[in-house]
């Protein structure tokens, strides 16, 4: 039986082809994407109003202490929240959306060509597969490392549509910009300088990664992303205006209405254990391996 190394993912079928010749087939839903206990198992809470944080506040020395309190109180008691007012230029958001649509929109064959490799997570293809028996997510993913360039493998990166590289550049830049931003906002929170943040994650590889979620005619029964905590520094994941993203809070699911332009802001394993040593809280554990990554995921095509 084939297990996957650690940080890698065994191939497993394309989900969106899948979709395609499953939905009119009268077959059944393969069973490996059936995980109807998972997703019926606990209260899900409707319209959770997760902190939301103003980042030209914390940028603005009359209502930074404000907006500060407000910050810590959502990494400490949340480990999320939406980030508005960001300063990434829309632009750059709907350029790299575009070009990621217009990547997953091209034939099987031409995605394959950034293929992950055997024993790889770069590339096209599904994420976290460790073994050939667990169940699979409902979902496609192009993973890539953005920094430091020479961490880049340019096999994983499409040239299709010509625009792509240059858009994940910008986006990537801009998204570095607000990480580092938040940081030094978290270090004053935290009463510890800046640079002494910033200087422990320095240098830290920066990836991302875009999700595709195909319509579903048994939507109930697949799980787009698996249940996780985010083995990362920091996390922005922005969304589209299809609902799907929850989150667990006190032994409930609590299902988030995404601010249109913002960011949700996930406080990763490694900067909430810098966090939780820092307020010498040591009774919160989770296993952690080192990496930033900055995600862009993209809900498309719901089923109705």
């Amino acid at each position: 039986m084939a297990h996957a190394k650690a940080g890698a993912s065994l191939p497993v079928p394309n989900v969106q082809a899948l979709a395609q010749t499953w939905h009119g087939s009268g077959e059944p839903m393969p069973v490996r994407y059936v995980r109807t206990e998972e997703t019926s198992a606990g209260e899900v809470v409707a319209g959770c109003a997760i902190p939301v944080m103003d980042l030209s506040r914390l940028l603005n020395p009359r209502l930074s202490e404000e907006e500060l309190a407000n910050l810590g109180f959502a990494c400490q008691h949340w480990g999320f929240f939406q980030l508005i007012n960001h300063g990434v230029p829309d632009e750059v958001i709907q350029d790299v959306k575009r070009d990621m649509i217009e990547f997953f929109k091209l034939p099987l064959e031409a995605k394959k060509v950034h293929a992950q490799v055997p024993g790889g997570l770069e590339g096209y293809g599904q994420a976290f597969v460790y073994s050939e028996t667990q169940k699979l997510d409902w979902s496609d993913m192009i993973y890539l490392r953005i920094s430091p360039m020479e961490s880049r493998d340019l096999r994983f990166w499409p040239t299709r549509p010509p625009s792509f590289r240059d858009s994940v550049d910008r986006y990537s830049a801009e998204t570095a910009k607000v990480t580092a931003s938040l940081l030094r906002f978290m270090a004053v929170d935290l009463g510890v300088e800046s640079e002494r943040l910033l200087e422990a994650f320095r240098g830290q590889p920066q990836s991302m990664r875009t999700s595709y979620y195909p319509a579903c005619k048994q939507v109930a029964d697949v799980l787009g992303l698996s249940p996780h905590t985010d083995a990362t520094l920091a996390l922005l994941l922005h969304v589209n205006d299809v609902q799907g993203l929850q989150i667990r809070r006190d032994g409930k699911w609590h299902a988030i209405d995404p601010i249109d332009g913002a960011f949700v802001v996930s406080i990763g394993d490694i900067l909430e254990v810098y966090i939780i040593r820092e307020m010498l809280m040591p009774d919160r554990h989770r296993q952690l391996t080192q990496i930033l990554t900055l995600f862009e995921s993209l809900k498309l095509n719901s089923f109705s």
